[in-house]
């Protein structure tokens, strides 16, 4: 039969997905950051399959929103929320290939601490996504990950003086200095996650 009413397609399982693999990713990184350095390479490769995989699913939601004429949600809303999940993952790859080019040595004691934010603000991020289909609870792990964003901002500005401070590699700081700024930039990109989230749920409220 030829179809009559406009189609609706599901977008919530995507999300979901893409959230997923940048909380693995995530755990990934710790790993990569505490683990020995011959296995720099394994969680590299790991990382980057787990983000090719989100940006196949992210071209998924482009296309089912190209095609689609009734959407759960806004459809600038969805845009800007798959662009916001994408970019987390990028930032966990884009941190994870920059470890393995930069050869890097013992971490200073900051880049645990801040892997640790990663790895929370994530979870939470990935579980506020799973409950947006039915918008309830997902304000209390949008709040979480807005609180983790905070303490990351706190530790990144606490643990990059403590660098300034105890570095005399000159190469060495630049290399670490640039390891700070991206995991703070990946922090904030789940904290952008939250937000659209965030704002998803009041308009539906």
């Amino acid at each position: 039969m030829i179809r009559l009413l406009p189609r609706e397609e599901e977008f919530f399982d995507l999300f979901v997905e893409v959230a997923k693999r940048s909380h693995e990713a995530a755990g990934h990184l710790c790993e990569l950051f505490s683990g020995e350095p011959d296995r720099v390479g394994y969680y590299v490769d790991v990382i980057k399959r787990l983000e090719h995989e989100a940006d196949e699913i992210t071209h998924e939601v482009v296309n089912r929103l190209d095609r689609t004429f009734i959407t759960p949600i806004d459809r600038e809303d969805i845009h800007l929320l798959s662009s916001h999940l994408d970019d987390v993952i990028d930032r966990i790859d884009s941190l994870a290939r920059r470890a393995q080019i930069f050869r890097l040595g013992p971490p200073p004691e900051g880049i645990a601490k801040l892997c640790d934010v990663i790895l929370r603000i994530t979870a939470e991020t990935s579980k506020a996504v799973e409950k947006l289909r039915a918008k309830k609870d997902v304000m209390q792990h949008c709040i979480e990950a807005k609180r983790l964003e905070e303490e990351g901002d706190a530790l990144y500005h606490a643990m990059l003086g403590q660098l300034f401070d105890e570095e005399n590699d000159p190469i060495a700081l630049i290399k670490w200095k640039e390891i700070y700024d991206n995991l703070e930039r990946a922090i904030d990109a789940c904290d952008d996650v939250a937000n659209d989230l965030e704002s998803i749920v009041l308009k539906h409220a």
